[in-house]
C-alpha cells in the first residue's frame, strides 16, 4: 500500500514524498489541464466552483489548521475528565484512579509484570565484572531484574557505604549510558552525574538502561536495515499492539519498584521511594511516579513543559490520546498529594533521526527544542493550580538550572522522601570514581543488544498472541441471522470508530457544494466538486454522470477511491491511464454507473503525515477526516435526483483499499465493499519484524493504528461490513503481501459469511497481475450487487 505505480515486487517500499514544492508543481499543472479541458457550467443544484489552484494541497492544509485549533483548544477541555476530591490527601488519591488507569492503558503499561527479584551480573562482557566502584562512597553492580513475560531491566546498582536514606531509580537521558550517570565512564559533567551523587548521599541507587536513539539494531539484516532510532523500531509495532516503548520502561522502573520496595535500609525499616530523570528519562520518571503511587517523590529535568506541539517530536513519544486529557500539568497532578520537583534544564539536543546513509532510511521526523523558561514554568504553575484546596499544601517545586541536575533539585527531591535535612548536606556528594575506574563496564553493547532484541521479540510475542486477544474482544458478538449479527456488532462498530479511529465532532459548516464540469464524453459528463464540513475541511473529487438518465430514474452508484499520493484524475479522466487504475471510473460510466472519485487526504509525503502526526494526541486520525469525507459525501449523492441512495458502492485500491476497510466498516451508507491490492494480514503487515511485507522496514511511519492488534485485523473489519456484499481482488504478483497472507485473512471474512448463510456475497479474485486495478470479477460483482445489468 505504498505509491501507487511502483514496483511492488519487493514488498512494501518507502513512498517517496510530495512535500509543499512539489504541491505547488502539482497545483500548476492541474491549473494547466483544466485551463485545457475547458472548465463548464455546474452541476444543476450546487453552485459554481470557481477555486483555483491545487486542491488536494488546499485540503491537506485545511486540515492542518483545524487541528491546530483543535489542538490550541484542548487545553480547555481537559478538565472535563477531571473530578478532583481535594476533601483530604486519600480522598484526592482515589479521585485520580480513573484518569491513572485510562493513562497507563494509552501509555501502554497495561501487562502484568513478573515477580520482583534482581540478579547481580557477574559476567556480561569483556572486562565486566560484578563489584565497580568500590572506594567512592558506594559499591557498584551490574544488574537484571524480571520486569514483563521475556523482558528484564538492565542498569547498575549502587549501594553506600552505610545507613541506606532512600531507595532511589535514576533515570538518564536515553543517549547516556548507566556508568555515565554513576561517574564510571567519562562524558558528563561531574554535577550531572546525579546517580553518583545520589549513592554519595546514602541513596541506594537504581539506573536503568533505555533504549537510545542510534539506530544501529534497527532492522533486520535479512531484510532492509533503517535509520529509524532504536525507541521509534520498538514504538512501531508496540503501538500496533496497545504497547508503547514509553509503557516498557515505565514497567521495567515499576518491576525495579517492585523489588526495592522490599529492600529494607540495614536496620528493619523500609526506606522511601523516589524516581529522577533527565531528558527521555525525565519522561519516564514522571510517567512512572503517575502511573503508581507508592513513589513517593519524583523529580523530573530537562522535559518538563506545555506538550500541545508533541506532534514535532520524534514519534516514540506519540501517545493516543493523550492531549485530550493529559498536559504535563495533568499528569504532574496524579502525582500529588506526593512530593514532585521540576527543573527547567537544557533538554537533550535533538534534530531528528539519523540521517538516511547506506541504504539506511524510512525514519519519521522528530526534534527535540529547549522550551523558554517562562514556558515550563508556566506549565508548572497550571499543575498546582489543580491542587487548589489540597491541604497541607503538596510539596511541589520548581527551579531553573543551566545543566541537569542542580543542587536545589536534589536537595528538594529528598526532602520530598522526607529525608532529614543533615543527610542533604554537602553539595555534590560522593567522589568520582576516577578514570581508573572507567573500564569496568557491564557490558556495554552486548548489554544493549540483549535489551533492544528483547523488546523486539516482546512485541512479536503480542502480535503471535493478537488473535486470541481479538477472539476475546469479540467473544460476545453473535447472531444467527443477518440482523442479529448487525445487532450484537454495533459496540464494536462504536469502539472502532471511537477508541481505533478517533470521531469527529458533526459538522460544523453547511455542505455547500459547488462544481464545474470538466469533462464532456459522449458516455458521461465529469464534473469536479467540493463539499463543506467544516471551517477549512472539505471534500471534493469527480462525479461522472451517464448521458441519458430518463426523467426519474435512479441510477446506482460506484464510488472509486485512489490509493497513497493519489488523485481523482488517476482514475476518472478520460485522458489520463494510470497503469494501476486503468480509468476504472470512467469504465464504469460507460457501463451506466454513476462514478465518483473521491480526494483523500493522503497526499504529500510528509504533509500529510504530519496531519496523522497532529491528530493521535487528540484520539483521531487522518481517517477520522477520511470517514466524515465519506459520509459527507454519501449524504450528497443520495440527493441527487439520478442516484439510488440504496445502491452505492465501493471500490478501493491500495490506500483507498485501506479505505474500503475502515470507511464501509463504519459508514453503512455504502451498501458493499470492494477491496483491491490492500487486503492481508494487516497486523503481521504492520508488526512483522521477520517479513519483507512489513511496514516496520519503510517510511510509512503514519501506518500504526493504536491497539488495532487487539481489536481489529482485516477480518474483523469485514465483519463490521458484514451482511453487505464484499470483495476481495487480489493480484498474484501484487508486492503488498504473499497470497497467502491474502488467503488466510479472507478465510476468516468468508467464514463469517457463510455462517449466516450468505457466503455467496464474500468473494475473492486472483488474478496473475501487479498491484492494479483488474476489473473483472469485480465488475461482475458490481452489476450483480448493485442490481445493474451488464452491456
Amino acid at each position: 500500500m505504498g505509491q501507487i505505480g511502483r514496483d511492488r515486487e519487493g514488498g512494501a517500499i518507502q513512498s517517496g514524498g510530495m512535500g509543499a514544492r512539489g504541491l505547488r508543481g502539482v497545483a500548476i499543472f492541474v491549473a494547466a489541464v483544466c485551463a485545457a479541458f475547458g472548465e463548464g457550467p455546474p452541476l444543476p443544484g450546487t453552485a459554481p466552483l470557481t477555486d483555483e489552484g491545487d486542491l488536494a494541497g488546499r485540503m491537506v492544509e485545511g486540515i492542518g489548521r483545524y487541528l491546530d485549533r483543535e489542538i490550541a483548544a484542548s487545553v480547555g477541555r481537559r478538565e472535563a475528565h477531571w473530578r478532583r476530591d481535594v476533601s483530604s490527601r486519600g480522598a484526592y488519591a482515589a479521585s485520580m484512579e480513573d484518569n491513572r488507569a485510562r493513562f497507563r492503558r494509552i501509555i501502554g503499561a497495561a501487562d502484568a509484570r513478573e515477580p520482583g527479584r534482581v540478579e547481580v551480573i557477574s559476567n556480561v562482557g569483556p572486562g565486566a565484572s560484578a563489584g565497580l566502584g568500590e572506594g567512592a562512597g558506594f559499591r557498584a553492580r551490574a544488574v537484571r531484574w524480571a520486569a514483563l513475560k521475556g523482558v528484564d531491566g538492565e542498569g547498575l546498582l549502587l549501594e553506600p557505604e552505610g545507613e541506606v536514606v532512600a531507595n532511589v531509580i535514576a533515570l538518564p537521558d536515553c543517549d547516556w549510558s548507566p556508568e555515565k550517570l554513576a561517574g564510571l565512564e567519562a562524558g558528563l559533567p561531574a554535577a550531572s552525574e546525579f546517580a553518583r551523587r545520589l549513592a554519595g548521599l546514602g541513596c541506594r541507587v537504581l539506573v536503568p538502561l533505555l533504549m537510545d536513539r542510534r539506530h544501529a539494531h534497527s532492522g533486520n539484516p535479512a531484510i532492509r536495515m533503517t535509520n529509524q532510532p532504536h525507541r521509534e523500531f520498538i514504538y512501531r509495532a508496540a503501538y500496533e499492539m496497545g504497547r508503547h516503548i514509553i509503557g516498557a520502561e515505565v514497567q521495567k522502573v515499576l518491576a525495579a519498584v517492585d523489588w526495592l520496595g522490599g529492600q529494607d535500609a540495614g536496620d528493619g525499616r523500609r526506606p522511601p521511594m523516589g524516581v529522577v530523570g533527565y531528558g527521555e528519562g525525565g519522561l519516564i520518571a514522571l510517567y512512572a511516579a503517575a502511573a503508581e503511587t507508592r513513589i513517593g517523590a519524583a523529580a523530573v529535568s530537562g522535559y518538563f513543559g506545555p506538550r500541545e506541539r508533541v506532534w514535532e517530536e520524534p514519534i516514540y513519544r506519540n501517545v493516543w490520546g493523550l492531549l485530550e486529557r493529559f498536559g504535563d500539568a495533568e499528569i504532574a497532578s496524579m502525582v500529588a498529594p506526593r512530593a514532585l520537583v521540576i527543573e527547567a534544564a537544557p533538554q537533550p539536543d535533538v534534530r531528528g533521526p539519523p540521517p538516511p546513509s547506506d541504504g539506511r532510511a524510512g525514519a519519521a521526523p522528530g526534534v527535540i527544542r529547549t522550551p523558554e523558561v517562562p514556558a515550563v514554568e508556566g506549565e508548572y504553575r497550571r499543575a498546582l493550580g489543580m491542587l487548589h484546596g489540597l491541604g497541607p499544601a503538596p510539596a511541589f517545586s520548581f527551579f531553573a538550572s543551566g545543566e541537569p541536575i542542580g543542587e536545589g533539585m536534589l536537595r528538594a527531591f529528598l526532602l520530598g522522601l522526607g529525608v532529614r535535612p543533615s543527610a542533604v548536606a554537602g553539595g555534590a556528594s560522593g567522589a568520582r570514581a576516577g578514570a581508573g575506574l572507567a573500564a569496568h563496564t557491564s557490558g556495554g553493547e552486548a548489554r544493549f543488544g540483549r535489551q533492544f532484541d528483547q523488546l523486539v521479540e516482546y512485541t512479536q510475542r503480542l502480535m503471535r498472541d493478537g488473535e486470541f486477544r481479538r477472539a476475546e474482544f469479540w467473544s460476545k458478538a453473535a447472531g444467527g441471522d443477518e440482523a442479529s449479527w448487525v445487532t450484537s456488532c454495533q459496540w464494536h462498530r462504536d469502539y472502532f470508530r471511537d477508541e481505533v479511529i478517533g470521531r469527529l465532532p458533526k459538522p460544523t459548516a453547511p455542505m455547500a457544494a459547488k462544481s464545474r464540469r470538466v469533462f464532456d464524453e459522449p458516455k458521461y459528463v465529469g464534473y469536479e466538486y467540493t463539499l463543506g464540513i467544516h471551517p477549512d475541511v472539505f471534500a471534493s473529487g469527480i462525479l461522472l454522470v451517464p448521458k441519458g438518465v430518463s426523467g426519474g430514474e435512479r441510477r446506482p452508484v460506484v464510488v472509486c477511491q485512489h490509493g497513497l499520493e493519489g488523485r481523482p484524475r488517476d482514475c476518472a479522466d478520460p485522458g489520463v491511464d494510470h497503469r494501476a487504475y486503468h480509468r476504472f471510473a470512467c469504465a464504469l460510466a460507460e457501463r451506466g454507473f454513476v462514478a465518483c472519485a473521491p480526494q483523500n487526504p493522503y497526499i504529500g509525503g510528509d504533509a500529510f503525515r504530519v496531519l496523522q502526526r497532529k491528530s493521535n494526541p487528540l484520539g483521531k486520525s487522518l481517517f477520522s477526516f477520511i470517514v466524515q469525507q465519506h459520509e459527507r459525501l454519501l449524504e450528497w449523492l443520495g440527493g441527487l435526483p439520478f442516484v439510488d441512495p440504496g445502491r452505492i458502492g465501493f471500490y478501493g485500491l491500495s490506500y483507498g483499499g485501506k479505505t474500503a476497510m475502515r470507511v464501509p466498516a463504519l459508514v453503512e451508507g455504502y451498501c458493499l465493499s470492494i477491496c483491491s491490492g490492500d487486503f492481508n494480514e494487516w497486523i503481521w503487515k504492520n508488526c512483522s519484524s521477520s517479513h519483507r511485507y512489513s511496514y516496520l522496514f519503510t517510511g510509512e511511519y503514519e501506518m500504526p493504528e493504536f491497539d488495532l492488534g487487539n481489536t481489529f485485523n482485516y477480518a474483523e473489519m469485514s465483519w463490521l461490513i458484514c451482511p453487505r456484499p464484499f470483495m476481495v481482488e487480489r493480484g498474484h504478483r501484487d508486492g503488498v503481501a504473499p497470497d497467502e497472507w491474502v488467503a488466510y485473512e479472507f478465510a476468516r471474512t468468508a467464514r463469517r459469511y457463510a455462517l449466516l448463510g450468505i457466503g455467496d456475497r464474500a468473494r475473492i479474485e486472483y488474478f496473475d497481475g501487479p498491484h492494479t486495478i483488474h476489473g473483472k470479477g469485480t465488475f461482475e460483482f458490481l452489476h450483480r450487487h448493485l442490481d445493474w445489468p451488464e452491456p
